[in-house]
Formats: structure tokens, sequence, C-alpha cells
């Protein structure tokens, strides 16, 4: 017998649309959406206002940031459909045949992007700024896996600008809390030291990183990382011209949760999506 009022999914489920792109059932929509509401108490504890970053960068922006440099496999452009394609669609042409014309912007590939291009040339302050945002990201992979590695997936950050010692705290803070809420939720991390997405690895900042790691990860047994701590310096504080009072160029630091990686993690630990969303809300109680 139905229950009045819930609609049930057809016999198969939900399908996904394509390599590295997944529709959610309702189970795994409410542990996506409960985590993500979890991961906003680092936020709550360091003061950090919830923000929204923008949907599309300016790909003059991320250059600036080395980000082609870096990463030129990553990219997802954005593109508009060239005028003398519409004919073509109208008439019922396939779309991925006809002219599109570049944009010159890229849908973000980390959500703290946006929120420090909306910060260029600006003054955080003697106190410095935190910032909190969940942003789709999109990331042109090799190869996508499920939950671990996805096309489009969401990510929360807590963001900081400031001092050289603030962003240490916050970084320092953020570790802590992966950890107190990792064991609230029975998942089992290591943390490991990893590459820095926003270093050019050729420079001298690469060679100073090797001595000085800025970035490291928390991973579920598999191997999968969900969370990571990411220390800056001064690198967009000075790229930005993003000041921090009489301090000069700010430094920054962030904290990044890999939302659907979570989910993961927690039907990974406790066997069945069911069993996990039993765990959270335990957590939440």
């Amino acid at each position: 017998m139905s229950t009045p009022g819930i609609t049930a999914l057809p016999d198969g489920g939900l399908k996904n649309p394509g390599p590295g792109l997944i529709t959610l059932d309702p189970v795994h929509t409410a542990l996506l959406r409960g985590l993500d509401e979890l991961l906003t108490g680092l936020a709550a504890r360091l003061a950090a206002p919830e923000v929204m970053g923008p949907p599309l960068l300016a790909a003059e922006g991320l250059a600036r940031l080395d980000y082609f440099r870096n990463f030129p496999h990553l990219g997802v452009s954005a593109g508009r459909f060239a005028p003398e394609a519409f004919d073509g669609l109208a008439a019922g042409e396939a779309p991925g045949e006809l002219p599109l014309r570049p944009t010159g912007h890229l849908l973000p590939s980390a959500t703290c992007y946006g929120l420090l291009l909306s910060l260029e040339g600006r003054d955080v302050g003697e106190d410095g700024l935190r910032l909190s945002a969940t942003g789709r990201c999109f990331r042109n992979e090799t190869h996508y896996d499920g939950l671990r590695r996805l096309w489009g997936f969401h990510m929360r950050e807590v963001l900081y600008l400031g001092t050289k010692s603030g962003a240490v705290e916050h970084l320092e803070q953020g570790a802590e809390f992966i950890q107190e809420l990792a064991a609230t939720l029975g998942l089992e991390l290591t943390r490991a030291v990893a590459d820095d997405p926003f270093y050019d690895k050729g420079g001298s900042r690469a060679r100073l990183m090797a001595l000085d790691p800025v970035k490291h990860e928390f991973s579920a047994p598999d191997g999968t990382a969900i969370a990571s701590v990411n220390r800056h310096r001064n690198f967009f504080g000075e790229r930005l011209d993003i000041r921090a009072g009489s301090h000069g160029p700010a430094y920054s630091g962030c904290v990044a949760f890999g939302v659907e990686r979570w989910v993961h993690a927690m039907v990974l630990a406790h066997g069945t999506p069911e069993r996990a969303l039993d765990r959270l809300r335990d957590a939440r109680a």
C-alpha cells in the first residue's frame, strides 16, 4: 500500500543523464542537504556570513590567477550559439553540430574563485573578513566515478582574508571542525599533504610549497578526498590587490568540502543510503 502524498519513483529509479552527471534520488538528496546544513556549522563557529558567488567567472580574471597555467584541462567554458545557428536550431538540426561563440567566461571549478574576484581592489580591514558559500562547480576530468568524481558538484567553502596569523588560525579551526564532524557522523578520515591548486607548479612558490605544504586533504578509507584546508599565503592578495589595512596584501585561506563526496563517504561508512541518513539524523538531533 502506498503512503498518501508520497510519489513512488518508477522501477529502476532515476536515470543519470550521462558520464559525470548524476540525478540524486530523494534519500541521497536528503543526505546532501542535511550534510551541507551540518557543514555550515564551521561558518557559524567562525561568524562567516553566507553569500552566493557568481555562476560564471571571467576568463581574464582567472588568467591573472594562473588558473590556465596550472589547470588548462579542468576549465569548462560557457558558449553561446552563433546567430547563424539559429535557423538550424529552429529546423531541428543537431545542436552539437552547430557553431558556438565563446563568451569569455567559464563555469566555476571552485567556489572561492568567484568570491575572491568579487573582492578585487577591496580592503578587508585590520580584522579581516570571512565568507561562506556553497556553489555548483564543474571540472573537465579525464574520467568520472559515481559521486567520487563528477562533472558538476556542490562545493562548500569557508574563506578567510586578513593577516598571516589569522589565515593560519582559520585553517587550524577548520581542520579541527572536519575531524569533529567526521567523528560525529561515524567517518574515519586520514589527513595528508596534497598538491595546491592555486600556485604555479613550476615557479618559486612551488619550491616553497615543497618545504612548507599549504594544502591538506581529509580522505575516506577508499582514498576519496572529501575536505581540504588550503593556505594561499598572500597570493590572491597580491594578484587582486586585496588589502588587510596596514598589514598590506591580504593573506587568505579556505576550508573546502565536496558535498557529494561527503554523501559517498557516509554510504561507504554505513552500508546503505538509508542507514547513512539515519546516522545523519541522529547527528542533527
